[in-house]
C-alpha cells in the first residue's frame, strides 16, 4: 500500500504546483523560419536582375535596389504571402490579388505564383507605362538618373525614395552588376564580358575583384567603358594604346585625376553637341558641369559655350542647351 505521506506529496506536485511544458511546433504555413539578410537577397536574385537588364534595359542595380527596398529584403508580408517584391498595385491586373494597408487601408496588390514572376512583371510594368518612357532614354549605367526618374514619375510617394535607392546601390556596390553579361542558362548566349563567377566578394576586405573582358558602350556616338576596381587613367590608357594625356583630355579631367568605380571613361574625344532630337537636358541633384558633360557625351568646353549665361555651380533642375 502506498505510504499516505508520499501519496499526499505526489498530489501536491501534480495538481497544485505549476508545471512547465516545452512544446515544439513546426513553422506556420507561409512563415519563414529565418529572415533573409540583404546580402542573401542580393545573392539569390542578382542573376534574374541581370537577365532583366539585358532584356528590358533597366539597370540591374536599380532592379535589385528596388527589390530590397520594396520587399524588406524579401521579408515583407507582400513578398512572403504574394511573391510581390516591388509593391506593384493591382491597377488593371487580372491575376491573383492580396489586400494590404499602404497609402490607404486595404489597397489591392498583385499576387504572383513565384518571386521570379514578380521580377518579370516589374520590368514589363516599367516598360509599358508611358510615364516611365523617358527612363529608357537614359544611359543603361546611369543608376542615379533612374533613381531620380522613378521618383519623379511617381513610383513611390516617399520624398527620399531616389536617395534611398542610390545609397543602397552604393553601399552594396550593386552598380557592378550593371556591367555583367547575361547569366549562362543554356538557352541564351552569353555576351562577352564578366561572367558571374568571376565577381568575388572577399569576406576579409569586402573588396570586389573582377576579371574583365571589357564591354565598350556608346553615348552620343562616342565609345566609352565603365571603370572597374583598380582602374586608373594611366592603366586604361595603356590598355587601349593611348597616352595618359589623351584619355584625360577626352574625359575633361586633369592628368592626375582619380577614377571612381563605375565612372564613365571615354576612349575618344566627346562630341561638340548633344544627340539628335535632344536639344536640352536638365541637371540632376548633385550633378556638376562635368557630370552633365559625361552623361551626354559632350565636351565640357562646348557645354559651357552653349550655356554662357549660366555661371557657377549647377542648381538641380537647371535646363541646359545641348545643341
Amino acid at each position: 500500500m502506498l505510504n499516505p505521506c508520499l501519496y499526499k506529496a505526489f498530489c501536491i506536485v501534480l495538481f497544485i504546483l505549476p508545471v512547465n511544458v516545452t512544446v515544439v511546433a513546426g513553422p506556420l504555413s507561409g512563415q519563414r523560419v529565418q529572415e533573409l539578410t540583404r546580402e542573401q537577397y542580393i545573392a539569390h536574385y542578382k542573376n534574374i536582375a541581370i537577365k532583366q537588364m539585358h532584356r528590358y534595359g533597366i539597370p540591374a542595380s536599380i532592379i535589385l535596389a528596388q527589390g530590397c527596398l520594396e520587399s524588406g529584403n524579401g521579408n515583407s508580408r507582400l513578398a512572403v504571402e504574394a511573391n510581390n517584391h516591388f509593391g506593384i498595385k493591382c491597377h488593371e491586373w487580372e491575376g491573383g490579388r492580396i489586400y494590404h494597408d499602404d497609402d490607404t487601408a486595404g489597397e489591392c496588390f498583385r499576387k504572383y505564383p513565384t518571386p521570379e514572376d514578380s521580377f518579370y512583371d516589374h520590368s514589363d510594368f516599367l516598360r509599358t507605362r508611358p510615364r516611365y518612357a523617358g527612363l529608357f532614354e537614359l544611359d543603361p549605367a546611369d543608376y542615379k538618373g533612374w533613381a531620380y526618374g522613378l521618383k519623379e514619375a511617381g513610383y513611390a510617394t516617399n520624398p527620399m525614395y531616389a536617395q534611398l535607392l542610390i545609397d543602397l546601390i552604393e553601399k552594396n556596390r550593386l552598380y557592378l552588376y550593371d556591367t555583367y553579361p547575361l547569366p549562362e542558362t543554356g538557352e541564351e548566349p552569353v555576351v562577352a564580358g564578366v561572367r558571374p563567377e568571376q565577381l568575388i566578394l572577399s569576406k576579409d576586405d569586402d573588396v570586389f575583384t573582377i576579371s574583365l573582358e571589357r564591354r565598350i558602350r556608346i553615348t552620343n556616338g562616342k565609345k566609352y567603358i565603365l571603370a572597374a576596381p583598380g582602374d586608373t587613367y594611366r592603366s586604361l590608357a595603356a590598355e587601349y594604346s593611348l597616352f595618359r594625356g589623351e584619355i584625360t583630355r577626352f574625359n575633361d579631367v586633369s592628368r592626375n585625376a582619380g577614377l571612381a568605380v563605375g565612372e564613365k571613361v571615354y576612349l575618344e574625344r566627346k562630341a561638340g553637341k548633344g544627340p539628335e532630337r535632344t536639344a536640352t537636358g536638365t541637371s540632376r541633384e548633385g550633378e556638376t558641369w562635368h557630370d552633365v558633360s559625361q552623361r551626354f557625351g559632350i565636351r565640357l568646353k562646348s557645354l559651357h559655350s552653349m550655356n554662357a549665361g549660366i555661371e557657377g555651380e549647377l542648381i538641380p533642375g537647371t535646363v541646359l542647351r545641348l545643341r
